[in-house]
């Protein structure tokens, strides 16, 4: 009786760790963390300096290969003018490396910044990482994409595609977070938050 009741406790324990490895990203609300990275021309961009000039939409993306990724990064390029005539500046992140940073922006032409968050740091300050299980990982390498070369040091680490304005006082007013990544939000969903 003693066994059974110890493996009923340790199967739910084991279920709740589970479940706190899933990332629910920050909410409306919460305070945006700062952070600073490099963005595709080695400039450093800093949060904090952005939010000077207006709000500040940060867009979350898992790498170059990902045609979701890139569809939503022309989208965003092909109305950045209509962004920015509300006040806003678009930057985009990924933990890809910096020289794959340089192929989303070759097939984006994005001109705002495209950022490789080194160690993952502004993935986890927003809650959007999480590790990609084996299974998956050897499902894309037989199809010729190796996640773990691609990030390098940030390993087998994606971030849920989300997409987050931030207010010039840090205050996060708009969230988009979906774990499928196929879905994302509509420029026109954004314009109307800004």
């Amino acid at each position: 009786m003693k066994k059974t009741f110890f493996l009923v406790v340790l199967l739910f324990a084991l279920a709740g760790l589970q479940a706190q490895e899933k990332p629910e990203g920050l909410f409306i609300g919460s305070k945006a963390p700062d952070f600073k990275a490099k963005d595709q021309e080695g400039k450093e961009v800093r949060l904090k300096d952005l939010l000077k000039n207006g709000k500040v939409v940060l867009v979350f993306y898992r790498g170059y290969w990902c045609p979701y990724c890139n569809r939503e990064l022309s989208r965003l390029q092909d109305s950045l003018s209509l962004i920015t005539a509300k006040g806003a500046t678009v930057v985009a992140v990924s933990p890809e490396k910096p020289e794959n940073v340089g192929q989303t922006v070759e097939k984006t032409k994005a001109t705002y910044p495209v950022l490789y968050d080194e160690g993952l740091k502004i993935m986890k300050g927003y809650e959007v990482e999480y590790e990609m299980e084996e299974n998956t990982l050897a499902r894309y390498r037989s199809s010729g994409l190796d996640i773990e070369k691609n990030n390098g040091p940030n390993g087998k680490y994606l971030p849920v595609p989300a997409v987050y304005i931030i207010d010039q006082e840090s205050t996060i007013t708009y969230r988009f977070f979906d774990t499928d990544y196929k879905k994302r939000p509509s420029v026109k969903d954004l314009l109307d938050q800004l």
